[in-house]
Formats: C-alpha cells, sequence, structure tokens
C-alpha cells in the first residue's frame, strides 16, 4: 500500500475503485465512525459515481451503530466500538440495510485523545464483505495526528475496496 495519503493520492484511489466497481457492475456502501464520511465523500467527489455508489453511513455512536448497522448492544459491551467484532457487525449491517454488493466499514481511535493501553491513539479495525460472502477484518496501527490516521484510514479502505471490486 501506498503511503500517499494526498487528497490527489486519495483521488487517484478513489478513481480505481470506481472503475473496478463500474466494470465488475458492483454498488459500493460504506459504515464509518472515525472517519466520519471521508470515504464516502472521497468516492462521491468522483463524477459518475451514482453508477456504483449506493450510500454511505456515519455511525459515530454506539446508538447509531446499533440503529443504523444493526450492531448488538452486547458486542459494544464486551468488546468495544473499536474492535474486531464490531467491525464485522458494522460491514454486514452496512449490507444488510443498503442495496449494495460490496460494503466497507471503520472504526478507529483517530485521537488526540481517546486511545487506552492496549487500544492507543491510530487504532483502526477495517472489514470487507461482498454480499454473499465473508467479512475480512484487519486491524491497523496508524501514526500522526488525527488528520493523518484518518487519511490513511480512508487510503486503506479504498485499498481494500479496490481489491475487492476487481
Amino acid at each position: 500500500m501506498s503511503k500517499d495519503v494526498s487528497d490527489a493520492a486519495l483521488q487517484r484511489l478513489a478513481e480505481q475503485v470506481g472503475e473496478a466497481a463500474r466494470k465488475h457492475h458492483h454498488r459500493l456502501v460504506t459504515a464509518e465512525s472515525c472517519t466520519g464520511g471521508w470515504i464516502a465523500k472521497t468516492l462521491t467527489d468522483i463524477a459518475g459515481a451514482s453508477e456504483w455508489f449506493e450510500s454511505g453511513m456515519a455511525a459515530y455512536s454506539y446508538e447509531a451503530k446499533q440503529a443504523l448497522l444493526g450492531v448488538q448492544p452486547y458486542t459494544l459491551e464486551q468488546h468495544g466500538a473499536v474492535s474486531r467484532e464490531t467491525v464485522i457487525e458494522m460491514v454486514s449491517g452496512a449490507l444488510v440495510h443498503s442495496g449494495a454488493s460490496l460494503a466497507v466499514a471503520v472504526t478507529g481511535i483517530a485521537g488526540p485523545g481517546g486511545g487506552i493501553e492496549d487500544k492507543p491513539v491510530g487504532t483502526v479495525w477495517i472489514a470487507w464483505k461482498s454480499r454473499g460472502g465473508y467479512p475480512t477484518a484487519v486491524v491497523f496501527h496508524f501514526d500522526g495526528d488525527r488528520e493523518a490516521v484518518r487519511r490513511q484510514t480512508v487510503a486503506a479502505a479504498l485499498h481494500g475496496l479496490l481489491d475487492l471490486a476487481a
């Protein structure tokens, strides 16, 4: 994965995701916590995105994760919002609550506060799933300030979508 997370690099990556989605007749959905809709914004900045972009959900609070994505209260209570279990329920819920064929979900601690010993600032879980498939979830430990963590999250999410869409 490229270390370049500039606006231009994110735009090029989003264009590649869009082209792969269009070519393979996919519709995409995003479920975002720590990025607050940045992945959806990057994808919909691409002209013609309506051909392949279905919807995006920014679910920041526990309540929103439950209401919009079907994350179970037990999951949040036992594992927290920043966990493999939660991101898998987020990505699965995004597909259930949309007409999309591919989904990405992100949840993490962008900082500057909020980190704890076993989940420091920069800890981000990302999951990808295709309709009818099994989710893949990966934990990342990004460096930098809040914006840097969020930019790296958007880039990693888009790279995973590109792999899934191709």
